[in-house]
């Protein structure tokens, strides 16, 4: 009745495979591009055909589209697709696109030459990102072949180990960061390890060696989150109400169902022209709005109730920028105009938990009624301000952390090996001591020499 399958992947919760993830298709954010071998019959797969391609009990090669979100387990697909820098790779597709976020037409056709003429396998297909615009020939011909690697790497492995058992991960960090977000519209990336820089500078080498400038070393006693104001963003990413430029604010509710952002004139009293301001209001708030979905990585059913407006025009110069916003969003997103109501709906692709739920528990305090900080977010918070501390303070060498006993169980465990590195790094020594009275969110730093509070 599900027309789904459940798929033991070696997590508490089987994956839902539905079975329009079982048919190859193209994503409705890209445009097909036929090509030579495109014209040789195909026979076309149907729902029907699934249970007789998958039966019980055989092994499947699937990928990951949805972490585990509250108690729903992951959502898989058997459309494998391999993320390269300027292309994506569909091994079991043989379909190919341009990404319909490139708008102009001369551009696009340019692009379209470049797909036809590359040398992909046969059953194979791929995809042209939008970081590809403007992009030479020689680069996806480079990027093609390392995603081909990868595939046979991935195609040895699922022949050699028994399932269940991960076949390929997504790259880390640094990783991502440099295919992703290292565009030519960014001027210069800072990063505070030398090991990090120089790892940047490599991977980036490989695309342009004139782009490893880009890439620099911050070294100052400031700490970096602190200097570039990042801390601050973190912390206001976990408020319900974020403040406008005009005075006007929004407030931001996530619920199971969906989430629901509400627009205010707050502070903006503006000029006697009060359709005006609330204009205004409704303006900066759809560009805040565009701009908190990403730092929140909020995704489902969202719900914006902006101020109510009378003039035509004015609701659709409010829902035209926020659909200029969304094209800034790496995650897929659909918008309707505002409705008579006052409400904007849109959705936003939710692969994994949004930042409140990725980096909270349910507070022992309230009994679930409120959250605190994971151990996991409190012990980076500790490393961050030691590392801010003896920065500040070569002269101190013997720390003592107090925390909470759970905070203490992370420090100990899985961050043990951090903490030892910090150790090295500034010559110092730190002691660790629990306070059962403390709050989750709570910890101290002392000189263990005079027991003076230490603080960045």
């Amino acid at each position: 009745g599900l027309k789904a399958m459940f798929v033991d992947i070696g997590f508490e919760k089987n994956a839902f495979l539905h079975f329009w993830d079982a048919l190859p298709g193209l994503d409705s954010g890209v445009e097909e591009v036929n090509r030579a071998s495109d014209r040789k019959h195909r026979k076309k797969i149907t729902a029907k055909d699934v249970p007789d391609i998958y039966p019980v009990g055989s092994d499947v090669m699937v990928q990951v589209t949805k972490g585990p979100i509250s108690n729903k387990g992951p959502r898989i697909t058997t459309n494998i697709s391999l993320a390269g820098r300027y292309l994506v790779l569909m091994p079991h597709n043989d379909q190919s696109g341009i990404s319909r976020k490139i708008e102009d037409p001369k551009e696009r056709e340019r692009l379209r030459q470049i797909l036809q003429k590359l040398d992909i396998p046969e059953g194979m297909g791929v995809i042209i990102r939008t970081i590809g615009e403007g992009q030479r020939a020689r680069y996806f011909v480079r990027d093609l072949s390392l995603l081909l690697e990868q595939w046979r790497q991935i195609e040895a492995t699922f022949k050699s180990r028994p399932a269940p058992a991960v076949l390929f991960q997504e790259p880390d960090l640094i990783d991502r960061t440099v295919r992703d977000f290292l565009t030519d519209e960014i001027d210069a990336v800072y990063c505070d390890d030398e090991i990090a820089v120089q790892r940047m500078q490599d991977l980036v080498g490989q695309i342009s060696s004139r782009s490893k400038r880009r890439v620099l070393y911050y070294n100052d006693s400031n700490p970096i989150f602190e200097r570039f104001g990042v801390q601050k963003q973190i912390d206001d990413a976990f408020h319900r109400q974020v403040w406008l430029k005009c005075g006007g604010y929004i407030v931001i509710d996530e619920t199971e169902a969906m989430i629901a952002i509400d627009v205010n004139t707050g502070r903006n009293k503006g000029t006697k022209d009060v359709e005006r301001t609330i204009l205004q209001t409704n303006l900066e708030a759809a560009d805040e709005i565009s701009r908190q979905l990403r730092l929140r990585n909020i995704g489902g059913l969202i719900i914006g109730d902006f101020i109510d407006m009378k003039n035509r025009k004015d609701q659709q110069m409010v829902y035209n920028r926020m659909k200029e916003r969304l094209k800034r969003d790496k995650a897929k997103t659909h918008v309707l105009p505002i409705s008579p109501l006052g409400l904007m709906e849109m959705t936003r692709q939710r692969a994994q938990e949004s930042l409140t739920g990725s980096m909270f528990v349910v507070c022992p305090y309230c009994n679930g009624r409120a959250v605190v900080k994971s151990p996991m977010t409190m012990s980076v918070e500790i490393q961050r301000t030691l590392h801010a501390v003896l920065r500040k303070k070569p002269d101190i060498h013997d720390v003592r952390v107090i925390v909470n006993p759970e905070v203490l169980n992370r420090l100990k465990t899985e961050d043990e090996e951090l903490l030892v590195d910090i150790e090295r790094k500034y010559s110092g020594r730190l002691t660790f001591r629990t306070d059962p009275t403390f709050h989750h969110e709570k910890f101290v730093l002392l000189d263990a020499q005079t027991n003076q509070e230490l603080k960045p």
